[in-house]
């Protein structure tokens, strides 16, 4: 019986690529953007392979075979899966014994056409028959995702790119369908690292969407205002801050290496930046305003500082949408709230310098 069980645990792939015989494919594995290798096999002189892998139940995985740089199969493989797959050289193939890797292959197929006509007419300069055809697939890829919600295949639709600044689901809107994807797949794959991923995605979706949300009832700002008092007791409103990019930072004076933040990356910035147009707004979140104070004093930041001492309770939090730990930064720029936060220092100097352009 446990050999058994052992046995029922692994995925088998038995492929066939025409008109390659003794020669390599390479098995890889979706791995957040890109792929990890799995291994390189070879075909024998009808072309054919054979490939067993383990998969978790409940945790089934993309799985993908390459000839050289060319995909010859896509596949969505589930605990105990017995797939045939017949390829091509150039990338046509077929699948039996998946029914999830048919849908995948169906999904990159129809995409694939998608392309290939928003190609031609972009080509042929017909902005307005783009549009509709965007509009029309977007349609039809939303009746996927929502037709199988509870399927891993709703995910690789959700990520799909006309190009790399543009996603099929580019509206901030689109946030809804994706909680309502991942929150169908939690009931039935909660341990699968990609919906994991996809939760990830959908928190700064909705993120963008609640920020959206509030800036069309943030009146003539543009932006949540703030009004809060300096180390001298003076209110200074975030409104009334004149520059063309205002870096709206959120941190606390309690933590040692946010401190250090200030020095090793904020100042550098600040001094680099601040000629050209950029302030930094900064907001403390210290109930202890003493030591607050005693920190930018200490650090002579020269930057506008004010403290909000209700901490983690100010409103704030909720306007701003702040739900990872601080620090974190938004931008203003001429007067609008961008739509996105920043957690990373290495993405600071390069948008604050496209910001001021």
């Amino acid at each position: 019986m446990v050999a058994a069980s052992s046995c029922a645990d692994k995925v088998r792939i038995s492929g066939t690529v025409t008109g390659a015989p003794d020669s390599k494919v390479i098995v890889k594995q979706l791995a957040g953007s890109g792929f990890n290798v799995l291994d390189t096999l070879k075909t024998d002189g009808s072309g054919d392979y054979t490939y067993n892998m383990e998969v978790k139940e409940g945790q089934p995985e993309f799985v993908y075979v390459f000839k050289g740089d060319t995909k010859i199969a896509s596949l969505l493989l589930q605990k105990g899966d017995r797939v045939k797959v017949v390829s091509d050289t150039l990338g046509n193939y077929s699948v039996e014994g998946s029914e999830e890797s048919a849908k995948l292959r169906q999904i990159e197929e129809e995409f694939a056409s998608f392309m290939n006509e928003m190609s031609r007419l972009v080509g042929a300069d017909d902005s307005p028959a783009a549009s509709r055809k965007y509009v029309e697939y977007y349609r039809s890829r939303v009746k996927y995702v929502m037709d199988n919600c509870k399927s891993l295949t709703a995910i690789p639709v959700l990520y799909q790119k006309v190009n790399d600044d543009f996603p099929v689901f580019s509206q901030p809107t689109d946030g809804v369908m994706f909680r309502s994807v991942y929150d169908s797949l939690m009931t039935v794959y909660p341990d699968s690292k990609y919906v994991a991923s996809l939760g990830k995605e959908t928190e700064r979706r909705m993120n963008i969407l609640a920020i959206e949300q509030r800036l069309q009832t943030a009146g003539e700002a543009g932006f949540p205002d703030v009004d809060l008092p300096g180390i001298d007791g003076t209110r200074v409103k975030l409104s009334d801050v004149d520059s063309k990019v205002v870096m709206v930072y959120f941190w606390q004076a309690s933590d040692a290496s946010q401190k250090m933040f200030n020095q090793d990356v904020l100042l550098p910035l600040y001094k680099n930046y601040h000629s050209k147009g950029f302030e930094i707004y900064s907001i403390s979140l210290d109930t202890d305003k003493g030591a607050w104070a005693s920190a930018v004093k200490n650090q002579d930041l020269p930057w506008i500082n004010v403290c909000d001492s209700r901490g983690a309770a100010t409103p704030l939090v909720s306007l701003y949408n702040i739900s990872n730990g601080l620090p974190v930064a938004f931008f203003i720029v001429d007067g609008s709230l961008k739509p996105d936060t920043v957690t990373s220092e290495k993405d600071l100097p390069s948008r604050i310098s496209s910001y001021l352009k």
